[in-house]
């Protein structure tokens, strides 16, 4: 190996390794090793290095282009509550923590077949705590398991995760070939079916019956709210329970007010009719939760009658001073829509719940409001004399509902049309993204913001290292030397790609390990005169089941906060998930793909 080949190595171990440890970001790590390669190819001109054009070319990637546009449909399903609207039913139905974790997992693994497995894991983090406390079960043993069944539902298709979508695109471009849709199928949902029954199973030995360490960090404040029950909404003739209204943590029904009487003490059976006026009371999230529900709406009349339209309003924190000028004021009486152009839909005062209607609450200086209004409110507002303090809450724009019917059917067609001869899954996710904006399940503004900018730059750097590999030879050399080890047999040197794929992947992240093992699967096939392909699936596999760090996989991550967990609670749960997986994929991949 000549010195270009080892300088490539040796910057993308130290990478790797400063990826490993936290000492540098993924961003951060790639983009320094890409750097140094280019400016030692500039300074020396050697042509086995990494071009400037070649580093660029990475993020001209189809695939990677491809995934950008999937973060966009799938913000389009949760902008519509889509997603909600198809698992909502299942939940309330659960008895015990085996029927929570079927009712949950599989719709969930089924999901993040064909969607970016982030915001589906995002969409169902406020509803495992209330559903935990419900079925008196431990919460960390429904978080971990979310995470892993969205893991094994992304190895069932070519876009269950951006890793599948980026590896097929590399094999495309250097042999014409490529997988199908579905053809990982083969491998995933053995290895779905398997895994979720190993959680089932095993999460009630191996997961920690620890408390969830998202109550110690609840707000202490306690909002009442007003929300009223559509007339022909989708939640009349449901029960309490039914409608999800006891899955929400930290949120208590107090009353349901129909036809002028009161009803206390509101138990999960009491059916919902339309017109009921239901008082709640809860904390922020739960609250934000709630006014983004499919068939309610705020009791009060001021939100109809705010002059910015729904989809560009936000909700708005707004702590009352005692310089207020409708301090010892009712909101109604004060007409504090006409005064500051926003809505209160919620009230708190410390932790108590307040009596009356939201409009007939009397403010006394400290009160905190919860506001629909324009985003212009916190700007014109930030130093009033009026607010103490004036904020914005994240993730509360209006969701679509009335949408979700649309949404649903473009992401069934997405998939047809992904699925067949005539249309590449580029086209067919740009064609999904234009009817979501055209139809206006989602803008244009918002499917930008959706789209993980960080992780597109992970890609396109990771994908101009693996060019660097290929041309200094470090990956021809590090390919031969596998196939030395594993004595020149093509099983074992699949399982050894599989296994340092799977190594990588727990150590930094699943598209950058998957991309930089590319180059090195590919020269060790060639080297065998061996097929490509279960390479490329081992690869896949491998990238995408990782276990039994919360670093290998974005979703881990998520949970470990919620969940309360341990670096040592993946290793426990997670690495027998990792053997399973692995032992599938060995007795598939060569059937269904001759090495």
């Amino acid at each position: 190996m000549l010195w270009e080949g080892w300088l490539t190595l040796g910057v993308v171990l130290a990478a790797l390794i400063a990826m490993a440890s936290h000492r540098a970001s993924p961003l951060a790590a790639l983009f320094t090793a890409l750097a140094i390669l280019m400016t030692t190819a500039a300074a020396t001109g050697s042509n086995r290095l990494l071009s400037a054009g070649e580093a660029a070319s990475g993020f001209g990637n189809i695939g990677l282009i491809t995934v950008g546009l999937l973060f966009a449909v799938a913000n389009g399903l949760t902008r519509t509550g889509a997603i909600q609207w198809l698992i909502q039913p299942l939940l309330g139905q659960a008895k015990g923590l085996a029927s929570a974790q079927i009712r949950l997992l599989t719709p969930v693994a089924g999901l993040s077949a064909f969607l970016n497995n982030t915001p589906i894991v995002a969409v169902f983090l406020p509803v495992i705590d209330d559903l935990a406390r419900r079925l008196k079960v431990p919460a960390s043993r429904l978080y971990l398991p979310l995470s892993y069944a969205a893991i094994l539902g992304g190895t069932c298709t070519l876009i269950g995760t951006s890793t599948n979508l980026i590896v097929n695109e590399l094999l495309l471009e250097r042999d014409g070939l490529g997988l199908a849709l579905f053809d990982l199928a083969w491998v995933g949902i053995p290895a779905l079916a398997l895994g979720l029954l190993y959680i089932v199973l095993m999460s009630g030995l191996l997961l920690p019956d620890r408390a969830d360490a998202r109550r110690e960090q609840l707000d202490p404040k306690r909002y009442t709210v007003e929300v009223e029950v559509e007339e022909d909404g989708a939640l009349v003739d449901q029960t309490v329970e039914e409608a999800g209204l006891r899955h929400l943590p930290g949120l208590f029904l107090a009353e349901i007010e129909r036809h002028g009487r009161i009803i206390p003490a509101v138990g999960p059976n009491e059916r919902l009719q339309g017109g009921d006026r239901l008082v709640l009371v809860g904390i922020l999230d739960s609250v934000v939760d709630l006014h983004q529900m499919r068939g309610l709406r705020p009791a009060t009349d001021a939100v109809e009658n705010l002059e910015a339209p729904k989809t560009e309003r936000c909700l708005v924190e707004a702590v009352v001073a005692e310089t207020c000028p409708l301090v010892g004021r009712s909101i109604r009486v004060g007409r504090f829509r006409e005064r500051y152009r926003a809505a209160v839909i919620a009230v708190s005062r410390g932790n108590r719940q307040l009596e009356g209607k939201i409009g007939d609450i009397v403010l006394r200086p400290g009160d905190t409001l919860l506001l629909e209004t324009h985003p212009e409110f916190i700007d014109a507002h930030r130093d009033s004399r009026d607010f103490y303090l004036v904020s914005g809450v994240s993730d509360s724009s209006a969701v679509r509902h009335e949408k979700a019917p649309i949404a649903l059917p473009i992401m069934a067609i997405m998939v047809l049309l992904a699925a067949s001869p005539w249309v590449t899954m580029l086209n067919a996710a740009l064609l999904a993204v234009i009817a979501l904006i055209v139809t206006r399940c989602v803008n244009l503004s918002e499917a930008l913001r959706a789209i993980r900018w960080d992780v597109l730059l992970v890609i396109g750097a990771a994908i101009g290292l693996g060019q660097s590999l290929n041309n200094s030879g470090a990956a021809e050399v590090i390919g031969l030397q596998v196939i030395t080890l594993t004595a020149d047999h093509p099983l074992l040197t699949l399982l050894a790609i599989y296994l340092l794929t799977s190594i990588t992947t727990e150590a930094v992240t699943n598209n950058a390990a998957a991309v930089l093992i590319f180059p090195i699967a590919m020269a060790a096939a060639d080297a065998l005169g061996a097929s490509p392909m279960p390479y490329v699936v081992a690869i896949m596999v491998a990238a995408s089941a990782a276990f039994a760090t919360p670093i290998g996989y974005q979703t881990n991550l998520m949970v470990m906060g919620p969940g309360g967990y341990r670096f040592l609670d993946y290793v426990r749960f997670g690495l027998p998930l990792n053997l399973l997986v692995m032992t599938v994929a060995m007795l598939i991949i060569p059937r269904i793909w001759p090495l």
